[in-house]
């Protein structure tokens, strides 16, 4: 490049530093992630003529009840439930079953249901 062409140039470099992004913003602002409660571990085994069913809450929730509905097949067995809060995130339901079936625990946390957990011993 000539000498003549660069000086122009070289004068116009300052004003480049104007064409950014004007909309853009430097820091961005928090994001507020709100995530409901989760249930994990929703296990059930056996042992001996009892069910066993354990489960934990994770994430944020206000205190309230942890809701267990028993099913053998399409029956209904029994319910039951434990108080949660921000201290006690686990809880162990028992039931009461000799015989070999096809149990279903559903379990909600206050109206919600929000996690099924099965357990089979033969077909249903």
């Amino acid at each position: 490049m000539r000498p003549t062409r660069l000086l122009p140039l070289l004068l116009l470099l300052p004003l480049l530093g104007g064409c950014r992004y004007n909309y853009v913003p430097l820091i961005p602002p928090v994001a507020e992630v709100n995530l409901p409660p989760r249930i994990f571990g929703a296990e059930i085994r056996r042992e001996g003529e009892e069910l066993v069913l354990t489960a934990q809450v994770r994430g944020r929730f206000q205190a309230d009840y942890l809701n267990v509905t028993w099913f053998n097949g399409a029956a209904q067995l029994a319910q039951d439930s434990v108080y949660l809060d921000a201290g006690q995130r686990e809880a162990t339901f028992r039931l009461e079953a000799p015989e070999k079936g096809a149990y279903r625990a559903a379990l909600g946390l206050g109206d919600d249901v929000m996690r099924l957990a099965e357990f089979y011993e033969v077909q249903p």
